[in-house]
């Protein structure tokens, strides 16, 4: 493939674009090694645009345009001839500077079907748990089916998302996973429905929406960002405890300036492990029961969020907010028996006990230094032994995460070191146990390419067993590792 220098370039551009048909593009290529240009793909290059050349004004030039043939007029005496001027034309004066612009739409894509418009993406995380020191085969976490006794290695995800813009004002976006265990189950790797919803949009701009169906409900900053961005291997349970799943089934409102949305997308796009889009503002109502749960009364949760991501001078990214959330919420009881006493915790609020929860967060990301941090505190249901009943009690908890991000020669490395505590009612578990949990968890993430994370780590776990009565305090050591491939 011959190769072209920047020079040869402008002048075939410019011959192209002087002939008889209107302003020929020329799309350019820059090898990611030497940096030079060329006009021809291939492995290694990164396109440039499509160029077309134009005036100092930003138009076509006249030579470009389309003329009424005529015939050619016998030149002066003297005069030059055409092939000396365009020589002459060509050599002391050099072609006006391309301008990038984005190709033409083609005139068939006003006439696609919606499904021509849709894109197909996902990721899947294999993970290994290895207990190395304490009670670590008597551990349980909501995060990991894979900490436990006779638990070690499994598919923790397998996600297929399927999303696009059916037209201007709606877009799609639908993610099963293909590695769920639904409660009771004994066997896994069965798929089960994450999101499923619709954004309608008021404006051009797509700065006022509504998302409707089943998606991550605005609690909780790292409940927002997606598994396959988050450094942790598992979210905080302090703020995962309020929204398991980090989904339900609702409508929320969320307004996005032109601003902020293109800072949202830069955070994630840049590897800066940001939350997505969610707005700087949303509001809304969801059932409250939990995603994939049937809903158990009337009432709707309530849920508002705030958030901003501000840019400094010298590109650092700082982001701060708050959420809140008010509703009913229906725990589930069944017989336990608990220090030699056998019974079945009183539901003394059929229609559910007082859920609330306020939460605020610090981010700010690694470039290459960053620090992360959450905190919240509420009422909800949680099990009174002592009074052998389910009643409405305080909670709080949160975490804080340092981690600095090193690009070299070999991919990116991002380790981390993250402390979480809770303490407060587990209510998406048989009997809303009261869960205690200090935990530290030191890491790095190694991403070798686009396609490829690795995730090896250390953690010191002291967390009750909310799984089973009598609801333990269990401490353990683990060595963790997860493997993950994007497409």
């Amino acid at each position: 493939m011959k190769k072209r220098n920047f020079a040869t370039v402008l002048c075939a551009l410019s011959a192209t674009a002087s002939g008889s048909t209107l302003a020929a593009e020329l799309e350019l290529y820059v090898d990611r090694k030497t940096k030079q240009i060329f006009a021809e793909p291939a492995p290694g290059r990164d396109k440039l645009g499509t160029f077309v050349q134009v005036d100092e004004n930003g138009k076509l030039p006249a030579s470009a345009m389309p003329a009424t043939p005529a015939q050619p007029l016998a030149p002066a005496p003297g005069a030059a001839t055409p092939v000396d001027a365009a020589v002459a034309q060509a050599a002391p004066a050099p072609a006006p500077a391309p301008v990038a612009t984005p190709a033409p739409a083609k005139s068939g894509d006003a006439g696609k079907k919606w499904y021509d418009k849709l894109s197909l993406r996902g990721y899947t995380q294999i993970r290994y748990n290895q207990g190395i020191g304490g009670d670590a085969q008597d551990l349980r976490a909501p995060g990991d089916r894979f900490i436990g006794n006779d638990q070690s290695l499994g598919i923790r995800r397998a996600r297929l998302v399927l999303s696009g813009d059916l037209n201007e004002h709606v877009s799609l976006y639908f993610q099963p996973d293909f590695a769920s265990t639904p409660t009771g189950s004994t066997t896994s790797n069965f798929a089960q429905l994450r999101d499923a919803y619709a954004d309608i949009f008021f404006d051009k701009k797509r700065e006022y929406r509504v998302r409707v169906g089943q998606s991550k409900m605005p609690y909780g900053w790292e409940n927002l960002q997606s598994s396959q961005n988050r450094l942790s291997l598992d979210r905080a349970d302090a703020l995962n405890s309020g929204l398991r799943d980090e989904r339900d089934i609702g409508a929320v409102f969320y307004y996005s300036p032109t601003v902020a949305k293109g800072r949202f997308q830069d955070l994630v796009k840049s590897g800066l492990k940001g939350s997505g889009d969610y707005g700087v503002i949303g509001a809304g109502v969801y059932n409250g029961q939990g995603a994939n749960r049937a809903e158990r009364n009337d009432s709707m949760h309530a849920v508002v969020h705030a958030t901003y991501p501000f840019k400094f001078a010298n590109g650092q990214y700082l982001e701060v907010g708050a959420d809140a959330y008010a509703g009913r919420f229906v725990p589930t009881a069944a017989a336990v028996n608990i220090g030699g006493r056998s019974f079945t915790p009183a539901i003394t609020e059929p229609n559910g006990y007082t859920d609330q929860r306020v939460a605020a967060h610090l981010i700010y990301y690694p470039q290459p230094f960053g620090l992360q941090a959450e905190w919240t505190v509420g009422r909800g249901p949680e099990l009174d032994v002592a009074q052998r009943r389910i009643r409405t009690r305080s909670l709080s908890g949160g975490y804080v995460q340092a981690m600095f991000k090193h690009d070299f020669n070999y991919g990116t490395l991002l380790p981390y070191l993250k402390w979480q505590t809770y303490r407060g009612g587990s209510k998406f578990d048989t009997n809303a146990p009261r869960m205690r949990l200090d935990e530290v968890e030191a890491g790095v993430e190694w991403q070798p390419m686009d396609a490829l994370e690795l995730v090896f780590a250390y953690s010191k776990m002291k967390r009750t067993d909310v799984s089973t009565a009598p609801y333990p305090v269990v401490e353990g050591d683990l060595l963790r590792l997860q493997l993950q491939v994007n497409y």
